[in-house]
């Protein structure tokens, strides 16, 4: 039997929940924007997705392209870039799936935050897949202590931008619509993460 670990990597367990439920399945292009060393790509690279990545950090691009190479040798390593996620290198309208896991809550203001999020549509196709994992401050309103511009001191002594259901709902209303209902783990009250799953329309 197959190893899992081999097959789908640490993946996030909210994106491998979307594997297991076959929400990507007719997916055919995808982008992992922050993708770091493409812990969350193993699965796309080995089962004949076209898969790139952006991220910021010069060292994890060369870490994916390195995997890339290990376990799609067809998958071109130049697909893997250096590149902010409010400036992607890519046309509009091009991805079937965009990933973006615990990458937005580093925003340094609610205009970054916003930038960011359009970029990731602007990317994907009409009806395309955004699937996002972001702190939130979702069922520990009372513990965090806001420090201006969207950013918050956790319990767990981190600083973060926070965002809370109803921006959730808004964003989602101004470029699609939810194919998952909104879902939030809370680490005893240290810090709280929400999985945002959205179709383009």
């Amino acid at each position: 039997m197959n190893n899992p670990l081999q097959i789908y990597g640490n993946i996030d367990i909210y994106l491998f929940d979307q594997l297991l439920k076959g929400t990507y399945q007719h997916c055919k292009k995808v982008l992992d924007i922050g993708c770091g060393g493409g812990r969350n790509l193993h699965y796309f690279l080995q089962n004949g997705f076209e898969v790139f990545g952006a991220d910021h950090n010069t060292d994890a691009v060369l870490a994916v392209q390195s995997l890339s190479s290990a376990l799609a040798p067809n998958n071109p390593t130049t697909n893997f870039t250096a590149a902010a996620a409010d400036d992607l290198p890519f046309a509009d309208n091009e991805f079937d799936l965009a990933i973006s896991s615990a990458v937005l809550h580093f925003a340094k203001d609610e205009a970054h935050f916003e930038a960011m999020v359009a970029e990731a549509f602007r990317v994907l196709k009409p009806g395309g897949y955004f699937f996002a994992r972001l702190a939130s401050d979702i069922g520990i309103e009372s513990l965090i202590k806001p420090l201006g511009n969207g950013r918050h001191l956790l319990p767990d002594g981190s600083t973060r931008f926070l965002v809370n259901q109803d921006t959730l709902l808004k964003l989602t209303s101004n470029y699609g619509k939810l194919h998952e209902p909104i879902k939030t783990t809370n680490v005893q009250n240290l810090r709280c993460m929400t999985t945002w799953c959205v179709q383009k329309m």
